[in-house]
């Protein structure tokens, strides 16, 4: 299995800097913690076992790198190891969110990978481990390891903690079961047993925590993409008499199947009545535009009943890959109400900027609006190659 990753995106923070963060400066910060509590440890040989060739490591193999000097440095008995981590450790995170708390919380990094890689055979004491991590940074990834080793003795654990009083052990019991988990390893057992992870998530799906909600949301839009059938019942059972923060759990939860189009999630949030309008006026603005620009599209949407209609706007770009065949993205645009005759302006912006993750093709690339799911072709914009490009 992998090793476990870690979602930057939650903590509102970008890979870079945080590859940077992982620095000499803060293994000697480490080291300082651990003779704090236990002032026969090796400082100065964890410094430089944990320092030397970090420099040509990204994020997470310096963050395994670190863990393995801790091991090598750490008391060899697995068991004394992890007490002194975890008598080092610092003060908890001081709120309910992650967005905003920058790096500060990976400096628990190595901790984490640490008892994901050593603690398997020390099942309760890791996951005891885990609960104090996870209140200072998140063991969402480190646990999959444990649900995949012994289900049922993990899941003893997290029904106890669904009821807990911090909100970090709340949403680890939901993020850590997801079944698509970004960037996680997948656990086939919770493939196998989506209704299991469904017995936990009702625990949790009217939480006053914000923080707890919207991993909730993400695990039920995981099950949709896997089992849309029981994501589908479950969603319709959640929305009856449901409370305004619980509807808006679902309408989170839905939000993939709605940019696919799915019948069913748009019927449940009222937008799965036959449409009648026409896309007109459509302009893209440039054109033609080189790779690394971005391209402004302007259309009014113009209804054709006689009554006022609810409509989910969105608009899917077919963005060229390196094989000359498309993948659409969609790009939420707005909800409204369209009066009889009546017509609104629309507007969108779409990037055609190099990223590691995509790389802009140059060609055609056809636009939909969509309309309550609905495709309807909008027209075309031109991706040219960029202008250094061209003179090479």
């Amino acid at each position: 299995m992998r090793s476990p990753g870690v979602d930057v995106r939650s903590f509102g923070i970008m890979a870079a800097p945080l590859k940077n963060f992982f620095s000499p400066d803060l293994v000697r910060r480490l080291g300082a913690d651990i003779v704090r509590v236990f002032p026969g440890f090796p400082e100065k040989l964890f410094v430089k076992r944990a320092s030397s060739g970090l420099d040509a490591l990204e994020l997470l193999d310096r963050g395994k790198h670190i863990a393995g000097a801790l091991g090598a440095c750490l008391p060899p008995a697995y068991p004394d190891a992890v007490a002194v981590l975890l008598r080092s450790l610092g003060s908890e995170h001081p709120g309910d969110e992650l967005v905003g708390a920058g790096m500060t919380p990976f400096f628990y990094l190595p901790h984490v990978l640490f008892v994901a890689e050593r603690g398997l055979d020390d099942f309760d004491l890791s996951m005891q481990a885990q609960y104090e991590l996870t209140k200072r940074f998140s063991a969402e990834f480190s646990i999959r390891r444990y649900i995949a080793r012994d289900p049922e003795r993990a899941f003893t654990f997290l029904r106890q903690w669904a009821g807990d009083a911090n909100a970090h052990v709340r949403r680890l019991v939901s993020e850590g079961t997801r079944l698509r988990l970004p960037w996680a390893a997948r656990v086939p057992w919770l493939d196998a047993n989506p209704e299991r992870v469904l017995e936990l998530v009702e625990l949790l799906k009217d939480d006053h925590s914000t923080l707890v909600r919207r991993s909730v949301a993400n695990n039920l839009n995981d099950l949709g993409k896997v089992r849309p059938d029981l994501a589908e019942r479950t969603c319709a059972r959640w929305l009856e008499s449901a409370s305004a923060a619980r509807r808006a759990l679902v309408e989170h939860a839905l939000r993939s199947a709605v940019k696919r189009g799915e019948p069913y999630a748009l019927q449940l949030l009222g937008y799965g009545r036959k449409v009648y309008v026409s896309v007109e006026n459509v302009r893209f603005d440039p054109p033609r535009v080189a790779v690394g620009g971005r391209v402004a599209m302007s259309f009014e949407l113009r209804s054709t009943s006689r009554a006022s209609q609810d409509l989910l706007v969105d608009v899917a770009v077919h963005f060229v890959k390196a094989r000359g065949d498309t993948s659409a993205k969609v790009f939420k645009i707005k909800r409204i109400v369209l009066r009889p005759r009546a017509s609104v302006k629309l507007q969108a912006k779409f990037s055609l900027a190099v990223h590691t993750t995509r790389v802009p093709r140059t060609g055609a690339h056809a636009v939909d609006v969509l309309v309550n799911g609905r495709p309807m072709h909008a027209g075309s914009f031109q991706v040219i190659a960029h202008r250094r490009s061209q003179q090479a």
